[in-house]
């Protein structure tokens, strides 16, 4: 039996603003690098030994039509005014041969800073409670963070994240995506 692992990750975004919702979601795959793709969103596993890079060699990786298995957020919006967001966070473990964790956050009214630290706050938690660590969940980020690097179980956690405002009379979507690839 075959198993289909990815082994590399990237990190993309994107905004898309257009009078058809379904148009504005294209401009935003667009923005990201990805509306050529057939896109199969997955669930929130990193799989162990999978090397994160850069965007532009991911992008780089990519046939038109492919399909492309991610962990997408999206939020969209026709009001004029209402801030919308979306973030992938990831969460990395020191031993390379455990699983980390993506996280996806989608939703309005949040500013850029507070949809990086709820996702990358989201993913370090999903990874440290597989790995025994236990940390007060009404601690702000800041401390979580601090607590979860000095456990020296987790190595990294970092996020891509995409905040727009709705402009009248059109559709404004925003994603976040982590697209595996695969050797």
């Amino acid at each position: 039996m075959s198993h289909l692992v990815p082994t590399k990750v990237f990190l993309t975004k994107g905004v898309g603003r257009h009078r058809y919702q379904l148009k504005s979601f294209e401009e935003a795959l667009r923005q990201a690098g990805v509306a050529h793709q057939n896109l199969v969103k997955v669930s929130s596993i990193l799989p162990s030994k999978c090397k994160v890079i850069s965007r532009k060699k991911g992008l780089t990786n990519l046939l038109p039509g492919e399909i492309c298995y991610c962990v997408l957020a999206k939020a969209e919006t026709k009001e004029h005014g209402r801030l919308i967001a979306s973030s992938i966070g990831i969460a990395i473990p020191k031993d390379a041969n455990r699983w980390g964790y993506l996280s996806e956050v989608h939703g309005f009214g949040m500013k850029s800073r507070e949809a990086e630290d709820m996702s990358e706050d989201l993913a370090a938690e999903m990874l440290g409670t597989t790995l025994g660590i236990e940390i007060d969940p009404d601690k702000a980020w800041s401390e979580k963070e601090q607590l979860y690097k000095t456990s020296g179980l987790i190595i990294r956690t970092s996020n891509i994240t995409q905040t727009a405002r709705g402009t009248k009379g059109l559709w404004t979507t925003t994603v976040a995506l982590a697209v595996f690839l695969f050797e």
